[in-house]
This record gives C-alpha cells, structure tokens and sequence, in this order.
C-alpha cells in the first residue's frame, strides 16, 4: 500500500522538524557544548521520531481498513510496531 503525500502531511512536518534538531545536535557536539543540552535535544528528535513513525503507522491502518477487501496482516503490523520500540 502506498500512501499519499497529503496523508501524511503532519508525519513529513514532523520529520523535517526532527531533521532540524538533529542537525543543531550534530552542530553542539562538533562546537563543544554542553552534553546536557544535546542530550535533552537528542530525546526531542527521537521522540519526534517515533511520534511520526507511529503516526505513518496508524494512517495506513485506517486507510486498509476503508479499502474493501484488504486484509491486514497481524504479524506485518506487530513487526512495524515492534520496529518503533
């Protein structure tokens, strides 16, 4: 199943927001700042991450279970939700 861009518009925004936080991680580390707050920034875009991950996951459920005669796939599902843990 694919999903389209505006499906998934809130996950994209998401993620692009978690690529600018971890670009400023990887600036602090290579400036020499405090671990602290690259630590707590770190957290952010992870669970920015997840969030997103999480997110996607749930958009394609709902759009399988719209479509008539799609089947979701138990074990497929498990392993998605396993992979964000």
């Amino acid at each position: 199943m694919h999903l389209e861009p505006g499906e998934v518009k809130a996950s994209i925004t998401r993620l692009k927001r978690a690529h600018g936080q971890l670009a400023a991680v990887i600036r602090m580390l290579e400036d020499g700042e405090e671990c602290e707050a690259a630590i707590t920034q770190l957290a952010a875009v992870s669970k920015a991450i997840d969030k997103a991950g999480f997110s996607i996951i749930a958009v394609g459920m709902k759009k399988c279970l719209r479509e008539e005669g799609t089947e979701l796939d138990q074990a497929k599902l498990e392993k998605l939700f396993l992979s964000l843990s």
